[in-house]
């Protein structure tokens, strides 16, 4: 979403600044001992002390590739004590945890559909509680094979489909960014898709009517006048400012140009390299084809939008063509910022979702 610059750099902050205990499903192989059953809530059986003379707990964490959490996966411990084997499902914090476990010697196997199992052996000891290092999962052959026969379109819709769940903090969109570095190009319906689905999404609303009520409040296109007729007018001009840059940076101009408008998020690699892929992606986007190239889309869709801004804007704060330029290069510096904080922060507060590499597991990673 870019705003005029006035406003704009509100909007930049807002965004910037933009477990539970595992539940346990446990079925204990039938056994000669009498087996304690779990209590439901996972995590919370391993935090109640063991008896340091008898028993100990056993826990850890399931993940994908992309280090999203995995639910339901099965997880199955076996050794040479009396009460083993036992299995339990990871909880939708992707946790699991076998409390009661007789010291000594143990395995863990952990399998989940469309990936390929994983092990754990370890040595727990009494009275402990063994944290297990995080697994992690691996798309199966088998599955990157049914992968491979879905088309890019439909590669694209699915992916399209998970990104639109991404809120930082669960509440402000973050549509165009992709957590898969080789994530399907997406088509001309997609891209004006993705553009409608931001621009009349709640709290683009939200925003724009916040940056509206601080314009008026600091008296910004005083043309416009107070009251309910000047705040209309500030919120009208905002909004249109919002569907043009979307609209044009977003959808047309990437459609025209075969450009991807998303951010691919890097993720690996130093520090300093990162923060260079972020500056340079502020210029620089990837094309349909799949190669990085000038990203002609977002810097002339900034031109475009401001200057169809001089339409609605009272005459006196219309943007000359020098002031235009300038702003577009404010825009960019704006937008290696704002690339900064979906590099190193907004992932962070952004909520996972533990399928969203399923579809997209096949491509190589870069």
């Amino acid at each position: 979403m870019a705003l005029r610059f006035k406003s704009g750099l509100i909007v930049l902050v807002f965004i910037a600044l933009g477990g539970a205990p595992c539940g346990l499903s446990q079925t204990p192989a039938p056994t000669s001992v009498p087996e304690p059953q779990a209590p439901r809530g996972g995590a919370s059986a391993c935090e109640v002390p063991p008896n340091p003379q008898l028993s100990g707990s056993i826990r850890g964490t399931v993940v994908d590739e992309s280090e999203a959490l995995v639910a339901g996966a099965q997880v199955r411990l076996t050794g040479n004590a009396p009460s083993l084997p036992q299995e339990v499902a990871s909880a939708q914090d992707g946790q699991f945890c076998f409390p009661n476990i007789a010291p000594g010697s143990f395995q863990l196997s952990i399998t989940w559909p469309g990936f390929a199992p994983r092990t754990f052996s370890g040595t727990l000891k009494s009275g402990e509680i063994e944290t297990v290092p995080e697994i992690a999962l691996k798309v199966s052959a088998e599955y990157t094979d049914v992968v491979v026969g879905l088309t890019p379109t439909e590669e694209a819709e699915e992916q399209i489909k998970i990104q639109e769940k991404q809120r930082v903090l669960g509440v402000i969109p973050n549509f165009y960014v992709s957590y898969i570095p080789n994530a399907a190009p997406l088509n001309s319906k997609q891209k004006f898709e993705l553009a409608w689905k931001t621009v009349t999404d709640p709290v683009t609303f939200g925003l724009v009517g916040a940056t509206a009520g601080v314009q008026q409040a600091q008296n910004h296109f005083a043309a416009y006048g107070q009251g309910f007729e000047g705040y209309a007018k500030r919120y009208g001009a905002g909004y249109a400012d919002t569907v043009a840059a979307t609209f044009i940076g977003g959808a047309l101009l990437p459609s025209l140009l075969k450009q991807d408008p998303r951010y691919f998020y890097k993720g690996t690699g130093s520090i300093p390299s990162r923060i260079r892929y972020a500056v340079v992606m502020s210029v620089v986007c990837k094309g349909d084809n799949g190669n990085w190239q000038v990203n002609y889309s977002g810097i002339l869709g900034g031109l475009a939008a401001g200057a169809i801004s001089n339409l609605y804007y009272p005459p006196q704060d219309r943007d000359g063509v020098q002031l235009t330029f300038e702003n577009a290069a404010i825009g960019i510096g704006g937008g290696a910022a704002t690339n900064l904080f979906q590099e190193f922060l907004i992932r962070k507060l952004t909520p996972k979702h533990s399928n969203h590499t399923a579809v997209s597991s096949a491509n190589p990673k870069p």
